[in-house]
């Protein structure tokens, strides 16, 4: 049969889709292998920032010399950086004869057997209808980690913020059936995961296309309940959307939901949230906290913030820097505002320079960098259960888990731990980790 090969960028839905795509492969016999020996390389790629895009680009050049030689290996793009440029891609390398945006995944195990039976031809499932889904059907049991698992419990997005091409390449919101989510998280338990992360690009948007009132605290609260999995996170929120039931659920059904929260704020000036469209004010998200702070005390808060979007001022941007001291966040997931052509912000003729822009991401990092460390080194002492589930990306003998409020914990200890809930004393703090030492091996 077929060999192939799969490498995915970006997001954590792109982890999930190229799951699900190796495990549909794997039924219909195809065998995984290094790039060098696939007749099909499989690039799962995001476009959302364009320094992910542009990784897809480079990668797409290493295939010339083995084309030349052999005509092989045909090269498949999927997700949003096909729907986004794909055609271009197929139009530029002549190995690129297969391109899938993301709401057509279950058109790719088909239409790779057709490419293979086809060789001369190149196929294109791109997504003209932003409200239509295909599938693939079953639970992503081929993963990259054995002990945790994602599942993506709804598609695309309706907030059209200004800078984001997220409704663009992966369409118009729509939620998955309740039971076919529970379902699939039940299969993803039998299969021996221990920790599962819904996934959406606003998760409390789930269930607002149903008409039975079927909710996203609903859904954890089931997914708590009905599924057997021993942790259960999900990401990422909007604070326009985020209600207290949320986090009531949350603390009701601790320990198994974790008490860590992503809750972008994007900007601390309501100036540019506003320009943003992101439909809330830096008061409305400091009520969001102090609620989230008030009913689940310990939880872990990070965020996103970008700096540089079109028409910040040094003000703007000063003011940015004061919502980090004032909410303390453990993690922020900064960036500076890169255009995506199609969106609003991108139209804008008050782009601010790439040095500015640059300056401005180095002090935010810096201020963050030092609150991390702090918030980081008050828990130097702390006592938390990890779940221990690879290998650390760095030092000899490390294996890394997180604790409930999602922070990275580095122990010392043999792969056979792996797979296992630990006691973990912190002994040390990083502003990035923690690094401690089990004191309970757990089982």
């Amino acid at each position: 049969m077929y060999r192939y090969a799969l490498k995915v960028y970006g997001c954590q839905m792109n982890v999930y889709d190229g799951d699900k795509m190796k495990t549909a492969l794997k039924e219909r016999g195809w065998t995984e292998t290094v790039e060098e020996e696939a007749d099909v390389v499989i690039l799962n790629g995001c476009s959302i920032r364009d320094k992910a895009e542009q990784k897809v680009w480079s990668d797409l050049g290493r295939f010339a010399p083995r084309w030349e030689r052999e005509r092989k290996p045909f090269v498949a793009v999927t997700g949003c950086v096909a729907q986004n440029v794909g055609r271009k891609m197929a139009a530029r390398f002549p190995w690129v004869r297969f391109v899938s945006g993301p709401r057509h995944i279950g058109a790719v195990p088909d239409g790779l057997e057709k490419l293979m039976a086809s060789p001369g031809e190149t196929f294109q499932f791109l997504d003209d209808d932003p409200r239509a889904f295909i599938d693939l059907p079953g639970a992503p049991v081929e993963r990259v980690n054995p002990w945790k698992a994602f599942v993506t419990i709804a598609h695309g997005c309706d907030n059209f913020c200004s800078y984001c091409i997220v409704p663009y390449v992966r369409g118009r919101f729509v939620s998955r059936p309740p039971e076919d989510i529970l379902e699939e998280m039940r299969t993803l338990v039998a299969d021996g995961v221990l920790e599962i992360t819904l996934l959406g690009q606003n998760v409390n948007s789930y269930g607002s296309d149903f008409s039975d009132g079927y909710t996203f605290a609903n859904l954890l609260r089931d997914g708590a309940l009905k599924t057997g999995v021993r942790l259960l996170r999900f990401a990422t929120s909007h604070p326009r959307d985020f209600t207290p039931d949320i986090v009531d659920t949350m603390a009701e059904h601790s320990p198994v939901i974790c008490p860590s929260i992503n809750l972008p704020i994007q900007s601390g000036s309501d100036r540019i949230l506003a320009l943003m469209n992101r439909g809330y004010t830096v008061e409305r998200y400091r009520e969001t906290v102090s609620v989230i702070r008030s009913r689940l005390p310990g939880a872990g808060l990070t965020t996103d913030l970008i700096v540089g979007h079109p028409g910040e001022t040094e003000e703007d941007f000063r003011e940015s820097l004061k919502v980090l001291e004032e909410f303390r966040f453990d993690l922020v997931h900064s960036a500076a505002y890169s255009p995506r052509e199609g969106t609003a912000a991108a139209r804008r003729e008050d782009q601010v320079p790439r040095e500015e822009k640059m300056a401005r991401l180095n002090e935010l990092n810096s201020l963050q960098s030092g609150i991390a460390l702090e918030i980081n080194e008050s828990l130097v002492g702390s006592l938390f259960t990890v779940l221990l589930d690879d290998a650390a990306p760095r030092g000899e003998g490390l294996l890394q888990g997180r604790t409930p409020s999602d922070k990275v914990v580095l122990v010392e200890a043999g792969e056979e731990m792996l797979g296992r809930f630990v006691r973990v004393e912190i002994t040390r703090a990083d502003n990035w980790c923690l690094s401690g030492r089990i004191v309970d091996n757990g089982k």
